[in-house]
């Protein structure tokens, strides 16, 4: 992974992400989680703060060890049990239908095979359960697109593998999920912003039967 990957990328996105306008949206991301919960890239535990009174145990899988440290005060804070489950989103080492649901922020657009991350979720989800996420990725404009596209290659050297063209909501369908809420726009700033900032704000449901 490198110096760069494994030190410096998990510190820069715990600052970049803990912003106000972020946090906002990880409470939207965040409402309605309930009973037993699995976070997909659980990072430096920015999601901690933002859990429903109704989530009862978490358990958290993200390959980082820079960002599991750093998420120490968050963890000793929330009154909800976290343990770390794994490192990898792709081959979760969870029973079939064990969790009410998953969550999972700014991950799927770093997971290198996010289509066998979100079979791992389907598949984990109880029937009926909801998976939440808070993604960014694909844009609406053609020529916002074409200015992803030509950075996107710097982006994943720079930022752990981080892509921005994945259409999540496609993804999502793709594996099987029922689409019930989802919003999409770009996140507070300039123009100049639009390629990184397309936001989803999402929730689907694994199919009862």
């Amino acid at each position: 992974m490198g110096m760069w990957s494994d030190q410096v990328v998990p510190r820069l996105t715990d600052l970049s992400l803990s912003a106000d306008g972020i946090s906002r949206l990880r409470v939207q991301a965040c409402a309605g989680l309930r009973g037993r919960v699995l976070e997909l890239g659980f990072g430096s535990g920015l999601n901690l703060p933002w859990l429903p009174p109704e989530v009862t145990a978490l358990d958290a899988v993200d390959p980082s060890g820079v960002g599991w440290s750093r998420s120490a005060r968050r963890r000793a804070a929330c009154p909800v049990p976290v343990e770390r489950l794994g490192l990898d989103g792709q081959r979760l080492a969870a029973p079939d239908a064990s969790y009410d649901a998953v969550l999972a922020t700014f991950t799927l657009c770093t997971i290198p095979d996010p289509a066998a991350a979100l079979a791992e979720v389907r598949r984990v989800l109880r029937p009926g359960g909801d998976f939440h996420f808070l993604e960014h990725g694909l844009a609406p404009e053609a020529g916002v697109v074409r200015w992803q596209q030509r950075l996107e290659p710097v982006q994943r050297r720079l930022a752990g593998g981080c892509h921005l063209t994945r259409d999540v909501p496609a993804l999502v369908r793709e594996a099987g999920l029922e689409m019930v809420a989802l919003r999409a726009e770009y996140l507070p700033g300039p123009r100049v912003s639009h390629p990184w900032t397309y936001a989803y704000v999402g929730r689907a449901r694994r199919p009862a039967a």
